[in-house]
């Protein structure tokens, strides 16, 4: 067995493990004191068959806090983490750049640009669902508008394709920021719109979840299915096509699964950074290249750092809560600064 096959043995061995720790924490973990005994004992009562489980002593606001504000924020942080770390393995074998991330096509800051105006526009406050549903469709028109700027005659070069979502990043971005000026004098709203886009997961419910789950299970289910051609397209575009790869319908597919993941990310979680650089560039430094094992164990990776940075959020200074954009920030800078120093002392060979 090559040195390769036992990391991928024992990365897929202990990370399940490992996540299957940190939602036990992160649903036990309260800033409200109730006891980690009374946790499990809801959670017991929801899942095995009544009768099974004594639950004499239980209110009613234990099964809420735990099951409908808890365990939905667990959940959601689980399918963030690895829609985004799938998100960017994508973008990094498609941009043949092991610096690619998600908000290079433009979704996350047309995310940022739709929650935006759903706060100004009092849609948030009115129904709670219109700030995802807002999210989500900023960034599917932010993709359409830089799909449409690149293509040209059926082809989209990945260098225009770049050029025009930095493009329609900055331009979203600057719109997003001038609605906040414009919105300055209603303390409420800004505030609202500073901590959204810092990204967090509190008061996340079982709608959010819902809301996530299709185009986050569409977004990995499909990039799964195209693992060769993926592995084909980190080689160039002219190897992959002369291997038999549809490139152009295959970048328009992978592209699309990317925005996807990552506007349902946004849509539910707020801006959250380097995720989706640091957990995919590290699994390919450690399990290699092959996306066979590299999109799963990405998603792990993502489930794992998002997750564990939430804890940190959520248990550093309670009863406050940190932002958890800033703690992903805090957390995956110098990881990713140490990955770099270590590709660098490698060679920079893809």
């Amino acid at each position: 067995m090559s040195r390769q096959q036992v990391r991928r043995w024992l990365f897929f061995t202990v990370a399940p493990l490992v996540l299957g720790g940190l939602l036990v924490a992160a649903v036990l973990a309260s800033p409200t004191g109730m006891r980690p005994s009374t946790t499990l004992r809801v959670l017991a009562g929801r899942l095995l068959p009544e009768g099974l489980v004594d639950l004499s002593g239980l209110k009613p606001v234990h099964f809420a806090v735990v099951w409908d504000l808890r365990l939905p924020r667990v959940v959601v942080g689980t399918f963030v983490g690895s829609a985004l770390a799938v998100a960017g393995a994508v973008l990094q074998a498609l941009f043949r750049n092991p610096l690619a991330e998600p908000g290079l096509t433009g979704a996350s800051a047309g995310a940022v640009f739709g929650a935006v105006v759903a706060f100004a526009m009092g849609w948030s406050a009115a129904e709670p669902i219109a700030l995802p549903l807002a999210a989500m469709s900023g960034a599917l028109l932010a993709l359409l508008t830089v799909y449409a700027m690149a293509t040209r005659g059926g082809v989209t070069p990945i260098p225009t394709l770049l050029l025009a979502g930095v493009a329609v990043s900055s331009l979203l971005s600057a719109a997003a920021g001038l609605i906040l000026s414009l919105q300055i004098t209603n303390w409420q709203v800004a505030q609202e719109i500073l901590f959204w886009t810092l990204g967090g997961l509190e008061a996340r419910t079982w709608t959010h979840v819902w809301l996530c789950l299709p185009f986050a299970g569409i977004g990995l289910v499909c990039a799964a299915t195209y693992c060769r051609e993926l592995d084909l397209m980190q080689q160039g575009e002219e190897t992959a096509a002369a291997l038999g790869v549809e490139v152009e319908t295959v970048k328009r597919v992978l592209i699309a699964c990317a925005a996807i993941l990552t506007g349902a990310a946004v849509a539910v979680a707020g801006v959250i950074g380097f995720v989706g650089l640091v957990a995919p560039h590290a699994m390919r430094l450690i399990l290699g290249s092959s996306h066979r094992w590299l999109l799963p164990s990405s998603a792990l990776a993502g489930a794992i750092l998002l997750l564990a940075c939430d804890l940190l959020a959520r248990t550093l200074r309670p009863p406050l809560e940190i932002r958890l954009g800033v703690v992903t920030a805090l957390v995956g800078g110098p990881l990713f600064i140490a990955l770099l120093l270590r590709r660098h002392r490698e060679g920079w060979a893809w």
